[in-house]
């Protein structure tokens, strides 16, 4: 047996009226939500232009209901130049004309609603683009403008101003200040960015930056959609006085230790004042956290009841497919999830991690940016286990685009056709980020196997195909059924998702098992095949999976999930 079961799941697709009447009876829908992240310039392209935009979205809408995900979040659609992939926002309130217009990202809220499944966008409150008109305003006025209060300024050290204002690092690389030449034509004073220097970061202390994002948020709360990721939420406030660290290459202590940049305790003024307008709206909007913290005892502090609903568990997500290091890692996040009453959130890829279909094909310690294609076969197999064990975990998950389809990460692309703007800058993050983000396939032919009739803004790779939508629908063994089939189940299973806690079963070394009511989960993660109870009927499974007639045992194939129902 593979991975369906003797009586498989019903197809998860829905009318749009009972759709919409599920989603909106559902309360707290967000507990155990699968929620399904679309880059939309790689996602589907309308216009032949070779980048992906919201009308290519808004056609695939049905493809996400049907695949039976609860919502769908959008990166980044704003008005940009595109210097991060427009991480980078010169306007909060416009769509970039490369994505399309207000009038389409109002079109796709209506579509997805009609359909059941709800929207929530990015929003980026660390940094905005060199292009914002508070940053050219503020760089036009010159020393002394209050503009510039509104982002970090600050002279010089040295007789004449010419060294940083003190010794912090950009993640992508370089130092984290960029020195501007004044209107008269002068080298003048410095600006910090964690990132790439087209984009500066706000001065949280400033109350004219709070005043505008929270009219932001009720812009896009006004025009329907349901809630908010949260870009570098752990960023916003920096330590008084913006100390020294004191050593370098102090991206490689993120996740370790609390930054002076990262993860101050001020933050949480900002989203307690944040949820205060969320709560204004009606039916259930919510804000999922991008939180790298030290701890995940720390990300629960983001997700306290007057805060935020929802933060990544990045901690899980670096955690290799070893059942040890995965067992405790759920063990922690549980645990501490439970004191703040917030649901654990469980994600496994992102627009800036290798897809984990790769990261599993090559061995542990290798971190989350690997330039290896590793076993490929190995990678499938783990990464579909990996899955399966994820969406069996109690609270909500995270699915990024393409990883229904096994997609690995394109680890070969040219040097020139890059984009990752990491990748220009010699140190901080690897700059590899563009392998996780190649258009995905939709067709087994074509100019890019249906992405759009005009190429694709990053060359995709032969046998792309192969892996499309079109190849793998409707074949018993491909990942894309596994998905569509767990997905369906889940929506089945009433201990799916829900609650705070597993109960551990007795195991081989190697392999998790745990029980939740009816139903239980069991995970091998060796290579081998192990002998385990037999706990019922096979609900899914990731592998093979053989259970011989009248036998209480089963025989579950190495790197491979299942689910049974018991009783």
């Amino acid at each position: 047996m593979s991975q369906h079961s003797a009586d498989p799941a019903p197809s998860p697709a829905l009318s749009s009226t009972t759709a919409l009447a599920t989603v909106a009876g559902h309360r707290d829908w967000w507990r155990d939500a699968v929620i399904y992240q679309v880059y939309p310039r790689s996602f589907a392209d309308s216009d032949g232009d070779g980048m992906g935009d919201l009308e290519g979205v808004r056609s695939r809408l049905p493809y996400l209901r049907d695949l039976g995900v609860d919502a769908v979040w959008l990166s980044p659609f704003y008005s940009s130049p595109q210097a991060d992939a427009g991480y980078d926002v010169a306007d909060y309130r416009a769509v970039d004309p490369m994505f399309g217009n207000l009038l389409d990202a109002d079109a796709l809220i209506r579509d997805a609603h009609a359909l059941g499944l709800r929207i929530i966008v990015d929003l980026v409150p660390n940094h905005s683009s060199d292009q914002h008109e508070w940053f050219k305003r503020a760089l036009a006025d010159g020393p002394g403008s209050p503009l510039r209060e509104r982002y970090h300024f600050r002279p010089g050290k040295g007789a004449a101003g010419e060294f940083p204002p003190n010794d912090w690092e950009s993640i992508f690389g370089g130092p984290a200040w960029t020195r501007v030449t004044e209107p008269d034509g002068t080298p003048g004073e410095w600006y910090l960015h964690l990132f790439a220097p087209e984009q500066p970061d706000f001065n949280w202390d400033h109350p004219a930056v709070g005043d505008e994002f929270r009219s932001i948020l009720r812009f896009w709360l006004d025009m329907g959609v349901d809630g908010f990721r949260i870009d570098v939420a752990h960023g916003l406030v920096k330590e008084a006085g913006l100390p020294d660290i004191g050593g370098h290459e102090q991206v490689k202590l993120l996740g370790n230790d609390v930054m002076p940049f990262f993860d101050q305790d001020g933050v949480h003024e900002i989203y307690r004042q944040w949820r205060l307008v969320l709560d204004e709206y009606a039916g259930e909007r919510v804000f999922v956290a991008e939180a790298w913290t030290p701890t995940v005892e720390r990300t629960a502090n983001y997700v306290r009841p007057d805060e935020l609903h929802q933060a990544f568990n990045f901690q899980y997500l670096s955690t290799h497919w070893d059942a040890a290091e995965l067992r405790s890692v759920i063990d922690r996040t549980l645990d501490s999830m439970r004191p703040v009453g917030a649901p654990a959130t469980w994600v496994l890829s992102n627009h800036d991690v290798t897809r984990h279909a790769t990261r599993f094909a090559n061995e542990a310690g290798l971190g989350t940016q690997i330039r290896s294609a590793g076993d490929r076969e190995l990678g499938l197999r783990r990464a579909r286990a990996a899955t399966l064990l994820m969406l069996a975990l109690p609270g909500s998950a995270y699915i990024y685009q393409g990883e229904e389809l096994g997609l690995p990460d394109v680890v070969d692309l040219p040097d020139e056709v890059r984009q990752d703007p990491a990748y220009f800058r010699g140190a901080g993050q690897d700059g590899f980020r563009d392998g996780c983000r190649v258009p995905i396939p939709w067709t087994r032919e074509g100019s890019s196997y249906g992405f759009g009739t005009g190429g694709s803004w990053l060359p995709q790779p032969a046998g792309w195909g192969e892996l499309s939508v079109e190849a793998q629908t409707g074949e018993p063994d491909s990942t894309l059924e596994l998905y569509r089939t767990m997905l369906a189940v889940r929506r089945e299973q009433p201990d799916l998702g829900a609650g705070d806690s597993v109960d551990w079963l007795k195991a081989p070394e190697g392999v998790l098992a745990f029980r939740r009511g009816g139903f239980v989960c069991v995970a091998n993660t060796t290579g081998e095949a192990v002998r385990i109870p037999a706990y019922g009927r096979v609900l899914v499974a990731s592998g093979e999976v053989t259970v011989a007639s009248g036998d209480d045992e089963a025989t579950v194939a190495g790197d491979t999930t299942v689910w049974w129902a018991v009783g």
